[in-house]
């Protein structure tokens, strides 16, 4: 389990934006360009509970979920999930391995399972989808002692 505080805040925010018409549920296009990345911890880091994860973002802003202007998106952590075969077509999911800042927070401080973890980011537009193409953080690899 995944201890995160605003949890409850941001399920709220995705009920919220999830109720947005359909004609929000077309994927956003992203500025050329555009990347997400993760600022810290770095690649194959040792760290220790908690653990920070502090997000990065060239080439648009943040806003957060239910709010559409162009060029923002806001973040979510995809924790222990392959990028390849990722489904990029629809909203990402609520769970312990898609925790969303639809707060448009850029950093967190959870608890991790002891083991090794991959993590990465995807950007979302206003209702959850990942933009087009993704915006998205190449993974990370980092061992939880």
């Amino acid at each position: 389990m995944i201890a995160v505080p605003s949890i409850r805040f941001a399920s709220l925010l995705l009920a919220a934006s999830l109720a947005l018409p359909a004609a929000a549920q077309d994927r956003t296009p992203a500025p050329e360009g555009a990347r997400a990345y993760i600022i810290a911890p770095a690649e194959g880091a040792t760290v220790s509970n908690p653990v920070t994860i502090r997000f990065g973002l060239d080439g648009m802003g943040v806003a957060p979920a239910g709010i559409d202007h162009m060029g923002t998106g806001h973040h979510h952590l995809i924790i222990n999930v392959p990028q390849e075969g990722y489904d990029f077509s629809v909203a990402v999911p609520a769970d312990d391995n898609h925790i969303h800042f639809g707060g448009g927070q850029t950093e967190v401080t959870l608890d991790l399972p002891a083991g090794t973890h991959t993590l990465w980011l995807l950007l979302g537009d206003a209702a959850h989808l990942p933009h087009d193409p993704p915006v998205m953080s190449e993974p990370v690899s980092v061992t939880v002692e």
